[in-house]
């Protein structure tokens, strides 16, 4: 697998960079009614301090799959609730994340401490196949591992990918994937 990094990541590009940009009205709607009930539930164990609106959240949202647990569908609420914000290598919040300090963050609402970087991130939780993603999974990138987002269903993870696009939901088939872990 070829190396690829950070600066690389300003390069990697899919169509679902921007999920708002094809939507049918009913899925509009949808979205709508999914990220409100999101920010609900994100209200529930708290808000990272800062954090966005419903309004501002991304048009995608997870519902909880089967053998999911409350802290990861909590983990992916928060960061559902960063979507549209900045990125800044390094970034914790509340106004820009890099990619594990989005993935930090968001699992430190739902009570559950990880390791700061993406790389110390795929050392930890329970390995599992792409298969077998379900939402609050952490996926990584490249190798060694220098990215991480966290699935959200529906092949789309919530993700802090460069400087061009900040947070935003995109597709987890984008190049480089290396492996994927459940936390919670």
């Amino acid at each position: 697998m070829a190396t690829t990094h950070p600066t690389e990541l300003d390069q990697h590009h899919t169509s679902n960079d921007h999920p708002r940009d094809h939507r049918s009205p009913l899925r509009s709607r949808l979205a709508r009614v999914l990220v409100t009930g999101a920010a609900a539930a994100t209200l529930s164990v708290g808000v990272l301090p800062g954090t966005a609106s419903a309004r501002t959240a991304a048009p995608v949202a997870a519902t909880a799959a089967a053998g999911q647990s409350p802290a990861a569908q909590a983990a992916v609420d928060a960061a559902m609730t960063q979507v549209g914000k900045g990125y800044a290598y390094g970034g914790n919040g509340p106004d820009a994340y890099d990619c594990s300090g989005l993935t930090t963050a968001a699992y430190a609402a739902a009570g559950v401490a990880l390791p700061r970087t993406s790389s110390a991130q795929s050392q930890v939780g329970t390995p599992v196949s792409r298969a077998d993603l379900v939402p609050g999974d952490l996926v990584f990138f490249y190798s060694p591992v220098s990215h991480v987002g966290i699935y959200v269903g529906d092949g789309q993870m919530v993700n802090a990918l460069n400087s061009s696009t900040g947070v935003v939901v995109s597709s987890v088939d984008m190049p480089g994937f290396a492996g994927a872990s459940r936390i919670a």
